[in-house]
């Protein structure tokens, strides 16, 4: 798992928390007309409940009968569930494997769940995507997809490539009108109006991912899911990119679900955070208080083995074992082989992911005591 000696930079530690210190210094009473119960509550915009996907990477019928062998099913996501408020951003991580492309697929109609759902705006999503609303629910959410170099076509002018989803969704028809919204989304990415007319062997690979955020804004969606979108740039690149989605994000109330393998990067652009294993979430937690007290043994090793500057000289401890294989995963806990918590009960039952001290984390060590707040 890669982390990236990189440095970016963080929130100020005297945040919205600070203001409201201020604004309530000089002792100040309680509200005379208080809210109704439940009045500030901000539902959230994404929810995914219990989603799970399964495929079956079985031998053909004929090959199985003949050598006698069952049938082999992958459980690439097994029972992932968390919410994303408005406008937040939650970053999901795991080593490669565990299944985070998969639930990216699976929020924007790319694969059918196997097993539970994904709610957008109070609505199932999924079956939004198979009925009337198909279009306008793709409209409101888009991808930004791993690979610049893959998910733009070659023979296609940048002017074509953006204007795509505005010509299929009928947003825009007319070709004057067309060529200014195209001009307008490369100007918000970075990039002048007049690139519109190049090939996109004629960008680098920065820009070619700028020209895949503005595709993916020309339908002004309000939930993007981002697939590791600065993984093949340049350290200096991935900087620039990641300036410009949070920009954006704050100009257009931008929900973001991020997935990558770089803590640095997580650690500059997420709210929340949650840390995949083995097609499972193990832990989700608010960004500062998963970087600063990580509860699972998996979650702690990784984040040990980030180089520290003010640990210089200091042995730090590699990521031990290797991934199980996932068409024959560890009954119980599926890190218990990698665990130096482990006991029998990590061998035999699979932990749930509960609430323990505002992180939600599926460890019995920790549920147990046996592991203590870092």
């Amino acid at each position: 798992m890669s982390t990236g000696n990189v440095s970016f930079p963080l929130w100020g530690k005297a945040g919205m928390g600070a203001s409201l210190v201020e604004q309530g210094a000089g002792g100040a009473g309680p509200h005379p007309n208080p809210p109704p119960k439940g009045a500030g509550e901000v539902k959230p915009l994404v929810q995914a409940h219990d989603l799970a996907r399964t495929f079956d990477v079985s031998a053909p019928w004929l090959n199985r009968v003949i050598e006698r062998k069952p049938r082999q099913l992958l459980h690439a996501v097994d029972g992932v569930s968390f919410e994303i408020e408005k406008g937040k951003t939650l970053a999901l991580v795991g080593e490669s494997g565990c299944g985070k492309s998969t639930v990216a697929r699976l929020l924007v109609g790319l694969y059918e769940p196997t097993r539970g759902g994904f709610t957008f705006d109070g609505q199932d999503a999924h079956a939004a995507f198979k009925g009337n609303d198909a279009r306008t629910m793709r409209r409101r959410i888009q991808m930004i997809f791993q690979d610049p170099y893959a998910s733009l076509n070659p023979r296609w002018l940048v002017e074509d490539i953006i204007a795509e989803p505005l010509r299929e969704h009928g947003l825009i028809s007319d070709k004057a009108a067309l060529k200014e919204r195209v001009g307008q989304l490369l100007t918000s990415v970075g990039l002048a109006a007049a690139d519109m007319a190049k090939y996109p062997h004629q960008f680098s690979g920065g820009q070619r991912q700028r020209i895949s955020i503005a595709r993916a804004l020309a339908t002004e969606p309000e939930f993007l899911v981002c697939d590791e979108p600065t993984s093949a740039l340049d350290v200096s690149v991935q900087a620039q990119v990641l300036n410009i989605m949070k920009d954006l994000q704050k100009k257009q109330g931008l929900t973001y679900l991020f997935i990558s393998h770089n803590l640095a990067v997580v650690r500059h652009v997420s709210d929340q955070v949650g840390v995949m294993y083995l097609g499972r979430l193990v832990e989700l937690a608010d960004k500062q208080q998963l970087f600063a007290s990580p509860r699972h043994p998996y979650t702690r090793m990784l984040l040990d083995a980030i180089p520290k500057m003010h640990d210089t000289g200091r042995a730090r401890t590699p990521v031990q074992g290797e991934v199980p294989n996932p068409l024959n995963p560890p009954p119980g806990c599926a890190f218990n082989p990698r665990c130096p918590f482990a006991n029998d009960r990590c061998r035999s039952e699979r932990p749930q992911l509960l609430n323990q001290g505002g992180t939600r984390v599926a460890c019995h060590a920790v549920e147990e005591g046996r592991i203590s707040g870092a």
